[in-house]
């Protein structure tokens, strides 16, 4: 463009920043200012004289809830599989509002009230009872840890390209490789001190350092991989991911609208991470949720690192100065 036609300039600066402040705002803000409830899962749990009871509870709440129907057996092991977010156990004596602290707070917020307010209704005793009780550390650490190590890698990938780039640095595929070593354990490192400086109960034990460092792997793999095949430019993608973080992963499905749910929530690897290592915080480490993390954050390493460390071509972005690539331009 000339630099004769400021005004041209002007207007395609103005529609650009408008383009990228409406694809942050979607990724960011839109998950929380259209969230509401749809189909939230709760269990309800009562003995045959009062089974009438159960079932007129379920028939209210419309398409925010979704009620099941259990015995008090089959409704604590859904809550600890989280297939349920919360449980109401009616007895004759009183009625309990069970919940659990592996569960994702939002989860356990929602089906707290929701319960809270149906057992004030049947007009009996009300009680809380917590299973895996989680500190607010405990609450906040499994997505704040998550996003951490992703910043972590984020940082170190980047370096290399850039800082890489200015001193003449061709990246090859041990380049790579020892930086996602590196940066995955000494993230996980730092990442467990700050879990046992927030909160020095946690229970960092074998599990959590494992997981914590296989979130590392799977992170820094595949921002190598994006890395070697874009060079910097990968970052106007990794960059953006980071936001889905804390607005989209930290949600429960439930509570999203279900365009963010099927485009965001389902695939984005903040979720699996998050919610793997707060069943190990929180002890719940039979949780399925566990294993799935374990097997979505492996596949993601393995195909990282298959691609970040593929041999090199001339011209490659990732092994091309940038000094060689502003020439180029």
């Amino acid at each position: 463009m000339s630099p004769r036609r400021p005004a041209a300039l002007i207007a395609l600066l103005a529609v650009a920043g408008a383009v990228v402040a409406t694809v942050l705002g979607f990724l960011t803000f839109g998950a929380q200012a259209s969230a509401q409830p749809d189909g939230v899962p709760l269990a309800v749990s009562a003995p045959p004289p009062m089974r009438q009871a159960a079932d007129r509870l379920a028939a209210h709440g419309g398409d925010a809830i979704s009620w099941r129907l259990t015995s008090p057996e089959e409704g604590r092991r859904a809550l600890a599989d989280k297939d349920v977010y919360g449980v109401l156990e009616l007895t004759p004596n009183g009625t309990t509002v069970v919940l659990s602290g592996a569960v994702n707070p939002h989860g356990t917020q929602m089906a707290q009230q929701v319960l809270t307010g149906a057992a004030s209704a049947l007009g009996s005793p009300v009680r809380t009872e917590m299973l895996n009780p989680a500190t607010t550390a405990g609450r906040t650490a499994p997505l704040a840890a998550t996003a951490l190590l992703w910043v972590g890698g984020l940082v170190a990938g980047a370096g290399l390209v850039v800082v890489g780039g200015r001193l003449g640095l061709r990246p090859q595929w041990t380049h790579r490789l020892g930086l996602v070593a590196g940066v995955s354990v000494v993230g996980a490192g730092a990442v467990t001190g700050l879990l046992l400086l927030w909160d020095g109960g946690l229970p960092v034990d074998g599990k959590v350092l494992g997981y914590l460092l296989l979130t590392a792997v799977a992170f820094s793999s595949l921002q190598a991989a994006l890395l070697r095949l874009l060079g910097i430019r990968a970052m106007a993608i990794l960059g953006p991911l980071y936001l889905i973080a804390p607005a989209v992963a930290g949600q429960v499905p439930e509570m999203l609208n279900p365009v963010y749910r099927a485009l965001l929530w389902s695939w984005t690897p903040f979720r699996f991470a998050a919610e793997g290592l707060r069943s190990l915080l929180q002890g719940a480490s039979s949780a399925p949720d566990v294993l799935l993390g374990v097997t979505v954050l492996a596949c993601l390493a393995v195909v990282g690192l298959a691609v970040a460390l593929f041999p090199s071509r001339a011209g490659d972005p990732a092994t091309t100065p940038a000094a060689d690539l502003v020439a180029a331009h």
